[in-house]
């Protein structure tokens, strides 16, 4: 059986990735399944809602049973997720985009927070080796 090298690609990428870049991709293919939702939707498709929905709503429980505890700032992340997971369900259940497009708002925002954090992870460290 011939393996395609697309997911052959993919799949080094996830094993080969850093946490911090799992997390990413985590994030984008949330999106991504709130976009396929969101035109299934608008198109009438309910599985196809359903099966992209359930998906996101995974990954948002993924998120919330990996946190950790000892941060303090996990409470605050677990509440947002909590919320996020119960907007998406609503959504869902409501076949409401409206509710959806607020979910997919607040994973946009968590993303480019996600994407800046790496960013800044990624600056030389400067501390130090300044001169006056």
């Amino acid at each position: 059986m011939a393996t395609n090298p697309y997911q052959k690609y993919q799949q080094t990428s996830i094993n080969t990735a850093t946490p911090a870049e799992l997390t990413m991709m985590l994030y984008n293919g949330c999106l991504k399944f709130i976009s396929i939702a969101k035109q299934a939707i608008e198109q009438g498709e309910v599985a196809k809602r359903n099966e992209n929905m359930q998906k996101a709503q995974n990954i948002i429980q993924e998120f919330m049973v990996t946190l950790n505890q000892e941060v303090e700032l996990s409470s605050d992340l677990l509440r947002i997720y909590d919320y996020v997971w119960r907007t998406l369900v609503d959504a869902n259940t409501r076949n409401d985009l409206t509710a959806l497009k607020e979910a997919e708002s607040i994973i946009m925002d968590l993303r480019n927070t996600w994407k800046e954090m790496m960013l800044e992870q990624k600056k030389p460290q400067m501390v130090g080796s300044e001169q006056s």
